[in-house]
């Protein structure tokens, strides 16, 4: 090179703290810095060794942990599916390598959101039939099935998702325009709760229901001495039975259809109410070949088949699937004046309600239940049902206990009947879009003294210290974030009203989250194991958008879910 000569190499001067070195000059201290970053990349290169080895981390987050002492952390690390530490950033990054990282840029990380009561396969099965919610009208459902039976040209024509407390005349309709537009083919039509439907004539005579005739635990509702196609309770079970049974193609397609979009509602277990015993083969199937991820806690409906069938099997349990529990009605819906109250309801004298079954029958139920060992829920909306289901739970259970039996809605509590869910630890597992939704029409039901007994989620927290938050969805939306809302803040998505609706008996943003996450899975007896990020337990989470827990009472609704995980996979990405 220029300026090089003959016989030297080329010297780079090193600039070095300010002083030149020249290696020629000062071989002894150049000599030590390279020897020093060697050492300092050895150890580096050992300590990242050292590291322990992991499949997923997640740090540079808020995370609500739901433990005992509702901690908040940085960061975690899942291995295996499960979380194996919770910490700093810092300290987890010192301590772990993972396959994946996430920096979750400051966004709040929850336990994955448990529907403590829901119909996950019945909403996966409407999926597939003519959607009925939001009608304004009955004009506007009949217009609805026309155009569903053009395209589901062939066999029954069913619809959910009615409910006549919406429209501007609501009383029940009668069937002649199905009739009409139907002359050949069955049509039933689900009330938005399950405890109502419309069917035409053809779907009744198959049936073989004639006018006037009288069912327990239903109506048959006719006038003037004709039929109108509706049915209440026990009374849409004579139409339903015949609607031919679903292959195992339906029921996967509608298990995997309900996930879609649980998953994107950020769910990540969900309890279904009320199957009979051959879907658990076809649940645990879907779940074993991968293909259906979500976790599901299944109560077997109130039939003798199920019982001899879990009783002569014993629980059914894998990490996906928990089978021991029995779903149990005790009465029917408030919407459809099926709910069974202590004295009649407020706009229609002389009209009680009833109950589904004799009090001899929930009685020997509880007792066989409790002889072999499982648990049993019970729906119970009104007063009345509510009372007979706590005293015939208290004649078993005794007094305090661990059997987590629930009352499922627990909807409407006679001020004197309260304390029977702490003196004999029954559990409350109720719906808080239930309040919000009834809101408008409930006290014209029930008058203004009994509503102070309606609803009251704060009245039953306090009987047990915890309890079970869901939606029932179909009957409600399957978003988490809007029970969370509804328990918070009492109101619709409208701001109504605008003291909230009975705001003594809202939940804390704390007992919300809690009623979502681990106290749902205490519910179901899987606290250990899902339902808090802690040490130990399945990495089930969700990352949201914003966090529910700072956010403005008016922007919660806002929220938008941006990841779900089980067992540390990602099964949704905004």
């Amino acid at each position: 090179m220029p300026g090089e000569q003959p016989g030297h190499f080329f010297v780079m001067e090193v600039q070095y703290n300010s002083i030149n070195l020249h290696p020629y000059r000062y071989p002894n201290l150049l000599m030590k810095y390279f020897y020093t970053l060697a050492i300092l990349l050895v150890f580096a290169s050992c300590a990242e060794k050292r590291k322990h080895r992991a499949d997923l981390i997640v740090y540079n987050a808020k995370v609500y942990t739901a433990d005992s002492l509702f901690t908040t952390v940085e960061a975690f690390v899942v291995r295996e599916g499960k979380i194996v530490m919770t910490g700093t950033s810092e300290d987890v990054l010192d301590s772990y390598k993972a396959k994946d990282t996430i920096d979750a840029g400051g966004k709040a990380v929850y336990p994955g959101f448990i529907d403590g009561h829901s119909h996950f396969y019945s909403y996966g099965e409407g999926l597939q039939t003519a959607d009925l919610v939001g009608t304004k009208s009955w004009d506007e459902i009949v217009e609805l099935v026309r155009v569903f039976a053009d395209v589901k040209k062939d066999g029954w024509i069913l619809g959910h998702g009615w409910d006549q407390n919406d429209w501007t005349v609501k009383d029940f309709p009668d069937n002649s325009e199905l009739n009409r537009l139907f002359p050949n083919r069955p049509v039933l039509l689900s009330r938005i709760d399950g405890h109502a439907s419309i069917a035409n004539n053809v779907a009744l005579a198959e049936a073989g229901i004639t006018a006037g005739q009288k069912i327990e635990g239903g109506e048959i509702i006719s006038k003037d001495g004709k039929l109108t196609g509706v049915l209440v309770d026990n009374a849409v079970d004579l139409v339903s039975s015949k609607i031919p049974a679903a292959t195992i193609s339906e029921m996967n397609d509608a298990l995997l259809s309900a996930q879609k979009n649980c998953l994107a509602a950020g769910l990540t277990s969900v309890v279904d109410c009320g199957l009979n015993y051959p879907m658990i083969s076809v649940i645990d199937a879907l779940q074993q070949n991968g293909q259906l991820k979500m976790r599901m806690y299944v109560m077997l409906s109130d039939s003798q088949k199920n019982f001899d069938y879990l009783f002569k099997n014993g629980p059914f349990k894998t990490t996906r699937l928990n089978v021991r529990s029995f779903k149990v009605y005790a009465d029917g819906a408030l919407g459809s004046r099926g709910a069974c109250l202590l004295h009649p309801y407020s706009d229609m004298p002389g009209h009680s309600g009833f109950l589904l079954s004799t009090k001899e029958h929930f009685q020997e139920v509880a007792q066989k239940i409790f002889d072999k060992g499982f648990q049993m829920c019970t729906h119970a909306i009104g007063d009345s049902a509510n009372r007979l289901i706590l005293d015939t739970y208290a004649h078993v259970l005794k007094g305090k206990n661990n059997k987590r039996w629930r009352i499922e809605h627990a909807q409407v509590i006679d001020a004197a009947d309260f304390n029977k869910f702490g003196q004999y630890n029954i559990i409350p597992s109720v719906q808080p879009t239930h309040a919000t939704s009834d809101m408008y029409w409930a006290g014209q039901r029930l008058g203004k003294d009994r509503m102070k007994g309606a609803y009251a989620y704060k009245d039953l927290l306090k009987q047990n210290g915890w309890l079970v938050l869901g939606t029932d969805f179909p009957v409600e939306s399957i978003d988490p974030i809007k029970t969370f809302y509804a328990a918070v803040v009492r109101k619709d998505a409208k701001g109504y009203p605008a003291g909230g609706f009975q705001p003594a008996n809202a939940l804390t943003r704390e007992e919300a989250l809690r009623g979502m996450t681990i106290w749902a899975a205490k519910g179901s007896f899987e606290e250990k194991e899902k339902g808090s990020l802690e040490k130990g337990k399945y990495a089930d989470f969700v990352i949201l958008d914003q966090d529910i827990m700072k956010a403005s009472p008016k922007n919660i609704l806002k929220t938008k879910v941006i990841s779900t995980f089980i067992n540390g996979e990602k099964v949704y990405q905004r």
